[in-house]
């Protein structure tokens, strides 16, 4: 064999081996491909039902936020009725009950004093009232 001989002979060893792994890759990167597009068509079978309901479930959410909203209306309007209502009834019956009620309590005192003699009279400095002397007077007796 001549030297063209042996390096031709070599040239296509290192061909065939370079094939024989660049076959090797290639099926490997194949089955990963395949492998992968297992894992997607997966992951889309689920997600596809899992956004479904999602979308159903923020459609329910809307229905219900909808729902509280038109409650929290009619609340704020029955409490803006309540404060009118109570509103009137305090201007109506208040003024009235306190007269009733002062003279009711002008009528006990009057009956109940009939026959007791009037209390002195309160002394008055300027700024402050004193209290009325005790009934009895000072007691006499000595601490001791």
């Amino acid at each position: 064999m001549s030297g063209g001989e042996v390096a031709g002979l070599l040239v296509a060893v290192f061909w065939a081996i370079l094939v024989s792994f660049l076959a090797v890759v290639l099926v490997r990167l194949a089955q990963t491909l395949k492998a992968a597009t297992k894992l997607v068509t997966g992951v889309t079978e689920r997600a596809v039902p899992l956004l479904s309901e999602a979308s159903e479930t923020v459609r329910s959410a809307q229905s219900q936020l909808e729902r509280v909203d038109s409650i929290a209306s009619d609340v704020q309007e029955v409490t803006s009725n309540a404060n009118a209502l109570s509103t009137t009834v305090s201007s109506v019956f208040g003024g009235p009950l306190v007269k009733v009620a002062s003279f009711g309590y002008g009528v006990r005192r009057a009956l109940g004093r009939r026959g007791e003699p009037a209390p002195p009279p309160r002394t008055v400095v300027p700024g402050r009232t004193l209290p009325a002397a005790r009934k009895g007077g000072r007691s006499t007796r000595r601490k001791g």
